[in-house]
């Protein structure tokens, strides 16, 4: 008797019965030892350890025990109900989180993972069983971010007691921080604002239309809000029920004018509420994505698409003195001169002496916070047409300010061509942070038929260049400021502390990002993240005091680079 077998399409001939018997006889008995002998996996082994193995107090894993030793852990307690025990105590997780960002383990299941199979986390868990990764993962999203402020701030002071940060010079520098949102998940400001117009456009198009042949009274407003479209469904939901009107639905059904009425007012306050949120989620950003309303689309250095792509991410202002990490700032803000001063309001806790900056921190507003009495550091960054100044483009281009005349009796500037730029007005206001400012503007009274007006007068405007005249706007205040800095990043003390800027505040990124392989948030919300980032700035002081101990550079606050003092003479 032949088969069919249909997955193979081929014809085969069955196994005989004798065959069949042994076959089936051979499967019953495998099966009975297996379901017999099962539990020879049960239960666990002991596991043989040299009496040697020891962990040195010069471990990273020893060092981190030992910060936090003595810390003051009753934030953090505090943060846990009453009624129950807490498994954990608070200190037990924190150094579990801190040695997995040290040791490139930042997730929850894999520091659950090294806590049954690495004796530092063992050493770590000082006797206790080791965490569910749900455990970890609720610890370090609900409770520490309560308590990461005073914990940073512990560590700090405990690296000033060991004489390891002196707070004289401190440096100041921002990184773009990958957030964990989808990449395509962008909502941009001002495409909401146009979708937003456009149906401006369309109620006041299609509603009179609407309206019309009903028994309904409504005023149109100059512009239509939710509060009137709430007004006008209450209005027709009245009317409904007063003409005992009932609403179809289904094919074949023929509408009538109320309900077109009703359902085309019920999708336009939908629309007009999702169009209010996303602005309000936005406020004075440019864009955010949906799935973590916190992060902002910034251009990066790591571009995935390799065309300019943008990406949600977090500004990170990070503040180092003598290698080490005081203070982070985590902004939403794609530049840099709106954080600066949140952030050294942050760190007014500390007797800084100086702050260094690079040239993207440059602005009117920093200038005047730091002239202010009550603020004791003093400021040094790097102007921002420092490098430019350099280069040949910038000094033959005859459109810029600073290779025009100026005058100081007569406060005129004159042009490549001879043209006199006068005095037009004084505008007076304030900068963003809430400082009087004062700009002067001066305009060319004779820009008509100047042959060089094509290189002289810049920028996008829609009337004709035949019509514009050319017109600067100065502020005199941040070009006083300007020119004292410039002249204290050229001293040999400015060039010193510059080259440490580099080495030290983009160092720490470079160690984070490239060492520490940390380029994206594992959280999601500024808050959260904030603590995740308090996390990683702990682990780098760690490391960066064992790698200290290591070499023999304990103490050490500046580095001198080879051949600069030579250079500097």
């Amino acid at each position: 008797m032949l088969e069919y077998n249909g997955k193979s399409k081929k014809i085969r001939q069955p196994l005989p019965k004798k065959r069949l018997k042994a076959y089936d006889r051979a499967m019953h008995i495998h099966t009975n030892i297996t379901r017999e002998d099962d539990n020879i996996f049960e239960g666990e082994y002991q596991v043989k350890l040299p009496a040697s193995v020891v962990i040195s107090k010069k471990d990273p894993a020893a060092i981190l025990h030992t910060v936090f030793e003595r810390m003051d852990w009753s934030v953090l307690q505090g943060c846990y109900s009453p009624l129950g025990r807490i498994e954990y105590p608070p200190r037990v997780l924190t150094e579990l989180l801190v040695y997995g960002y040290m040791q490139k383990n930042p997730s929850s299941r894999g520091i659950e993972r090294a806590c049954k199979e690495n004796l530092k986390y063992m050493f770590l868990l000082d006797g206790y069983p080791p965490p569910d990764h749900n455990t970890i993962a609720r610890f370090r999203a609900k409770r520490f971010p309560h308590g990461m402020s005073g914990i940073m701030g512990w560590v700090v002071e405990r690296l000033m007691e060991l004489g390891e940060i002196d707070m004289v010079n401190v440096f100041i520098d921002g990184t773009k921080e990958e957030a964990n949102a989808n990449r395509y998940t962008f909502v941009w400001k001002k495409s909401v604002e146009k979708r937003k117009a456009k149906l401006q456009e369309k109620m006041k198009k299609d509603l009179p239309g609407l309206l019309e042949g009903l028994d309904v009274k409504f005023r149109m407003p100059e512009s239509v809000e939710t509060r009137h479209l709430k007004e006008l469904l209450r209005t027709l939901e009245a009317e409904k029920t007063r003409a005992e009107t009932e609403f179809v639905h289904g094919t074949g059904k023929r509408k009538s004018g109320l309900q077109k009425a009703y359902e085309a007012a019920e999708t336009w306050l939908k629309r007009m509420k999702g169009y209010q949120e996303s602005l309000r989620i936005c406020g004075k950003r440019n864009s955010y994505s949906k799935t973590d309303p916190d992060a902002t689309f910034m251009r990066m250095k790591e571009d995935h698409m390799k065309n300019g792509q943008l990406k949600p991410g977090y500004n990170v202002n990070v503040a180092t003195c003598c290698g080490y990490v005081i203070g982070s700032y985590i902004s939403p803000d794609c530049t840099d001169t709106k954080t600066l001063i949140p952030f050294m309001n942050q760190l007014r806790v500390y007797p800084i002496e100086r702050v260094i900056l690079d040239a993207g921190y440059e602005s009117l507003d920093n200038y005047l916070y730091f002239s202010q009495p009550q603020v004791t550091a003093k400021l040094l960054v790097k102007p921002a047409n420092h490098e430019q100044k350099k280069h040949k483009k910038y000094k033959t281009d005859i459109s810029r300010r600073e290779n025009m005349a100026y005058d100081a009796n007569s406060d005129t500037y004159t042009c490549a061509n001879g043209k006199t730029l006068s005095v037009e007005r004084i505008r007076r206001g304030k900068t963003s942070s809430g400082f009087p400012m004062e700009t002067t503007v001066y305009s060319c009274a004779d820009c008509q038929g100047c042959p060089m007006k094509e290189k002289c007068i810049r920028g996008k405007s829609k009337t004709p260049l035949e019509e514009r005249s050319k017109t600067l706007y100065v502020s005199k205040e941040f070009e006083e400021y300007r020119a004292k800095m410039e002249a204290n990043v050229n001293t040999k003390l400015g060039k010193f502390l510059r080259v440490n800027r580099s080495i030290q505040a983009e160092g720490t990124f470079a160690m984070i990002k490239e060492d520490m392989r940390f380029r994206r948030f594992l959280l999601r919300g500024n808050v959260k993240v904030e603590a995740e980032w308090t996390l990683m700035a702990i682990a780098y002081n760690i490391l960066k005091l064992f790698h200290k101990m290591s070499t023999g550079r304990l103490g050490t606050s500046l580095a001198v680079p080879t051949g600069f003092l030579e250079d500097s003479a």
